[in-house]
């Protein structure tokens, strides 16, 4: 008899512990109880200590924490019909517990089918240089869609954000190549704005020196100057155009000259010698050397 009885209270001490534990329910900071009794939806509970109705209540964990959700490699078809592969990263968490529980069956599958949808409509709308080139916009567009589909079922989206945008290679070849024909295009009007600068700096400068001819000497000497070097010999000295003007002008002075013979002997500037004349010239002065030098002997 005595041992029934002792089997008996260790029986009901067991049940009794069984049923305390199914009772009682420690809620985490971060975690949210939704409550169902008899299956239906009471109050949100937690964090902290839940006391329960065994047997009649049931409650589901919901965790208020941001989620990280990798949203898999999507195969996208730009505007201008380009083939890409883009992987993204969307994060979101659970603002009101009771709806992600009530209104959907899982969250979180369902927030990540959202977004896989959503990256491939909204990239789908835009031309590969938008989607290189102007991610920010991108991701608050898809922020944007996003938070309006999970936002009846209580979730937020905080941020989404595009990881790499994979390009075929025969359009990274292309893309190279219009790189750099561009930087090609910019060094040539670089080059063309150089020279024009140049082109108006030596206007200026001829315009400075064309009031003072001492100018110009003095800038014959300084590119001898530059020239000469201690390591070479050879000596460049630059004539004036001045004076080898005569021998250029000679012949159509000459022609001028015999053509007009009465208004040169008017004229009471002298006619420059003809190329003929200087050919004379030297011709006699250099026999008048040779004789000079058989005198000599």
């Amino acid at each position: 008899m005595l041992t029934t009885i002792v089997l008996a209270v260790i029986v009901v001490a067991l049940l009794a512990v069984v049923v305390g534990s199914s009772a009682i329910r420690v809620l985490r900071e971060y975690e949210r109880g939704v409550l169902f009794r008899l299956g239906r939806l009471i109050d949100l509970k937690g964090p902290g200590l839940v006391l329960m109705i065994p047997a009649i209540d049931r409650m589901v964990r919901v965790s208020l924490r941001t989620v990280t959700l990798n949203v898999p490699v999507q195969e996208v078809i730009t505007r201008d019909n380009v083939p890409v592969k883009v992987t993204a990263v969307a994060y979101f968490r659970v603002v009101d517990a009771n709806r992600a529980i009530v209104s959907v069956e899982d969250y979180y599958a369902a927030t990540s089918q959202i977004a896989q949808t959503t990256l491939r409509s909204v990239l789908g709308k835009a031309e590969l240089d938008s989607l290189l080139a102007e991610r920010e916009r991108l991701n608050e567009d898809l922020q944007k869609v996003i938070d309006q589909q999970t936002e009846p079922w209580g979730v937020k989206v905080s941020t989404v954000e595009i990881k790499d945008v994979e390009i075929p290679r025969d359009m990274q070849r292309a893309i190279a190549r219009q790189a750099e024909a561009e930087r090609e295009r910019r060094a040539k009007i670089i080059n063309a704005e150089a020279e024009f600068q140049a082109s108006a700096r030596l206007a200026e400068a001829a315009d400075v020196i064309s009031r003072n001819p001492t100018t110009l000497q003095l800038r014959y000497l300084q590119t001898l100057g530059d020239l000469g070097g201690e390591s070479t010999s050879t000596v460049v000295f630059p004539v004036p155009i001045d004076l080898m003007r005569p021998f250029l002008a000679g012949g159509a002075v000459s022609e001028s000259a015999t053509a007009s013979g009465e208004d040169a002997e008017a004229s009471d500037t002298p006619a420059l010698p003809g190329r003929n004349d200087m050919q004379s010239l030297i011709a006699s002065w250099m026999s008048a050397q040779a004789e000079a030098q058989r005198a000599d002997k």
